[in-house]
C-alpha cells in the first residue's frame, strides 16, 4: 500500500469503534480527520461482532506483539472473548497493563502483559521464557508490532532506517525464531500470523524502510510455511488496507488531507474496521483454517485492484461522455 491511501494503520482506540458517517478523532483542539464514506459503502456494512463460535480457542494460548493498542488490541479482544489465554507484549508496560485489565474484565479471561522491545533479541528471549512460565507454549503467535512514518527517502538517516527495520523485520524474526525453536523442541505445533501491508508486495515511495521490511516479513513467513510445516506450524499473512485507527492516522495523515482520496480509491467506498481485521485474524489462527498455510490475504476493500487497473479511472466518465466516446469509436471502424 502507498500513502496516501495504502497504509497499514495499526494503533488505535479501544473496541468497539463503529465508523459512522461522521466519526471524529481529535488531537487537542484540532480535528485531525473524519470519515467520508462513499455512497456505495451502504452495500458493504461492517459487521462488528465476533464471527467464530464461542470457546473456539478454549484451552489455547495466544501471544500478540503490539497487543496494547490498535489492531493488536482488537485481535487480543476477539481471541480472549473466544476463550484464549492471551499474552500481549510491547515496550510500554503501562499501556499493556491497562489493556490487559480492560480486556480481562470484558471477557472474563486472563490477559497477561509482558514488556518487550522486539528489537532486542536478548529481551525477546527473556520474554518468551516468561510467556512459557505464565501461560505455557503458545498455540497462536501474532507478529503485529510495527513502526512507520512518511518521509522523502533522501531525508532518512541511517538511524531512521535502522529503527523501522529493527522493529518490523528483525523484531518479527527474533520472536518467530525464538518461539519456533521452543516449539520444535517441545514437538508442539502453532499458528503464526504476520500483519504486513499491501505495499510489501508492490513497494512504495515515502515509506521505503517499512516497504522493505514488510517484504522481508512476507518472504520469511512463506519460507517457513514450507520448511516448518513438518513441525506442525502454519504461517500466514494479512495485508491490511486503510483501517482507521487514531494513532496511525495522527502520524500518517496528521492534517486530515488524504482520507477522502483514500476512500475514492476503495471500491467498497469506506475504510476498514479493526473488528473486521480481528475476525479475519482469528479465523486464520483457528482450527477452521488448518489447511491454510503460506497464504497472503489482501484485506483492502478492493483498493489494490483499483489502483492496479490501468483503465479504472474511466469510472469518472459520465453516461453522456460515454455516448460521445462510443460514437467516435464507431467512426474508426475499418481504419
Amino acid at each position: 500500500m502507498a500513502f496516501p491511501g495504502r497504509v497499514c494503520f495499526a494503533r488505535a482506540s479501544q473496541l468497539p469503534c463503529g465508523l459512522g458517517p461522521r466519526r471524529f478523532f481529535s488531537y487537542g483542539t484540532k480535528i485531525l480527520y473524519q470519515s467520508m464514506e462513499a455512497s456505495q459503502s451502504k452495500f458493504f456494512p461492517p459487521l462488528q461482532k465476533v464471527m467464530l463460535p464461542p470457546n473456539s480457542f478454549q484451552g489455547k494460548v495466544a501471544f500478540i506483539t503490539g497487543g496494547g493498542t490498535g489492531l493488536g488490541k482488537a485481535m487480543t479482544t476477539f481471541l480472549s472473548s473466544l476463550g484464549a489465554q492471551c499474552v500481549i507484549a510491547s515496550r510500554k508496560i503501562d499501556v499493556l497493563k491497562a489493556t490487559a485489565e480492560q480486556i480481562s474484565s470484558q471477557t472474563g479471561n486472563k490477559v497477561h502483559a509482558l514488556q518487550c522491545d522486539v528489537r532486542d533479541p536478548d529481551m525477546v528471549h527473556k520474554t518468551v521464557l516468561e510467556l512459557i512460565k505464565v501461560a505455557g507454549l503458545p498455540d497462536i503467535v501474532i507478529n503485529n508490532a510495527a513502526g512507520n512514518f512518511i518521509s522523502p527517502t533522501e531525508r532518512l538517516s541511517p538511524n531512521a532506517w535502522k529503527t523501522i527495520t529493527d522493529i518490523v523485520l528483525n523484531g518479527t524474526a527474533y520472536v518467530t525464531l525464538e518461539i519456533g525453536k521452543q516449539l520444535i523442541e517441545a514437538q508442539k505445533g502453532a499458528a503464526f500470523l504476520a500483519i504486513t501491508t499491501i505495499y510489501a508486495e508492490t513497494g512504495s515511495g515515502f515509506v521505503v524502510p517499512s516497504a522493505s521490511s514488510k517484504a522481508g516479513v512476507e518472504a520469511m513467513n512463506k519460507s517457513l510455511a514450507a520448511e516448518w510445516g513438518k513441525y506442525g506450524m502454519r504461517f500466514n499473512v494479512i495485508q491490511p488496507g486503510p483501517i482507521k485507527t487514531k494513532g496511525a492516522f495522527s502520524r500518517m495523515d496528521p492534517a486530515g488531507i488524504f482520507e477522502k482520496e483514500m476512500i475514492d480509491r476503495i471500491p467498497c467506498g469506506r475504510l476498514g474496521t479493526m473488528e473486521e481485521l480481528a475476525n479475519l485474524a482469528v479465523f486464520l489462527c483457528s482450527d477452521y483454517a488448518s489447511w491454510i498455510n503460506g497464504a497472503t490475504i489482501r484485506f483492502d476493500g478492493g483498493e489494490e485492484v483499483f489502483i492496479s487497473g490501468e483503465f479504472n479511472s474511466l469510472r469518472k466518465v459520465t453516461k453522456e461522455e460515454w455516448d460521445t466516446i462510443e460514437g467516435l469509436i464507431r467512426k474508426t471502424k475499418g481504419s
